[in-house]
């Protein structure tokens, strides 16, 4: 039997891409650079699809989850999987953080400790409100909703007054089966994007600034976003430092994206602990710090 000392999770489809684009290319390349580091420590490394029936994960020692994107879509699938395969080996990060974070209650966790986080309101599976209902109560122009447990922009939408009643069935759809949250739509999305900060063991590393594209709101790529250097404030590498500090085990590895409020203060909109998309690509160093704060585990 082949033992491992880590396994990078994924997702079947981008083991072996059939057809290579810039897209799954940068997955394979951020694996590499993270492979790469761990192997000059001598550790045998893997990457596995998280639905791999025949793979048994008690063969190694810990699992770093990374780019497996269609847990949301597939969710009691995963959440089975989760289970099944903490009980065999050890994930980083630590379980009760991928459990933590794996639910955007996680916001108001952190508004509890003080920190600004985007304006949420929750609105828990079952309920029975009108999306109106739910529009008139934040009393603003514009407001987004977004299910608790979701990940690249998954029915994600921007609602204005014109378009509530296009867009009721498919919230009371979503919400008689999940959470749903509500926040404000931020306009500093359109003209100033949105900022992510990496932090890897404990240590701020990069950031890089995400902008949609002209005509959509989303800022990821899977949407037409774009990705772009930024030079981080020492205020806000302290601050993203500072998150990651005040949460027990301190993670291995993340990060903190920031949106700007209409104040002009940069507010919290996600802290992605799970498999967060890192663009180790984007600084040279980050892949062996990251593969040195997974070493302190052995």
């Amino acid at each position: 039997m082949k033992l491992f000392d880590v396994v990078l999770l994924t997702q079947q489809e981008y083991l072996l891409p059939k057809t290579l684009s810039e897209y799954n290319q940068n997955i394979l390349l951020e694996d590499a650079l993270l492979r790469g580091a761990l192997e000059k420590y001598n550790l045998r490394v893997a990457r596995k699809g998280w639905d791999d029936a025949d793979f048994d994960w008690s063969t190694t020692k810990y699992v770093v989850f990374r780019t497996p994107w269609d847990y949301f879509h597939r969710y009691a699938e995963f959440s089975a999987w989760l289970a099944k395969a903490v009980k065999q080996t050890s994930f980083l990060n630590h379980p009760e953080t991928i459990f933590w974070n794996i639910d955007k209650h996680y916001l108001a966790d952190l508004a509890s400790k003080g920190f600004p986080v985007v304006k949420t309101q929750y609105i828990e599976a079952g309920t029975h409100i009108t999306l109106r209902d739910v529009f008139t109560s934040f009393a603003i122009g514009e407001i987004i909703i977004k299910p608790a447990i979701s990940g690249t922009a998954r029915h994600t939408y921007r609602i204005t007054e014109q378009v509530i009643d296009a867009h009721e069935n498919i919230f009371q759809q979503l919400v008689a089966k999940e959470c749903m949250l509500v926040q404000p739509f931020l306009e500093s999305i359109l003209t100033r994007g949105e900022i992510t900060l990496v932090v890897l063991d404990g240590k701020f590393t990069h950031a890089v600034l995400k902008r949609a594209k002209t005509g959509d709101f989303r800022v990821q790529d899977d949407f037409g976003g774009t990705v772009h250097d930024y030079i981080a404030a020492n205020d806000e590498k302290k601050f993203a430092e500072q998150v990651f500090q005040s949460l027990s085990p301190v993670p291995v590895y993340g990060r903190i994206d920031l949106v700007w409020g209409d104040d002009g203060n940069l507010l919290i909109s996600e802290l992605e602990l799970i498999e967060p998309e890192l663009w180790m690509r984007k600084n040279p160093t980050s892949a062996s710090i990251f593969a040195e704060g997974i070493l302190k585990y052995f």
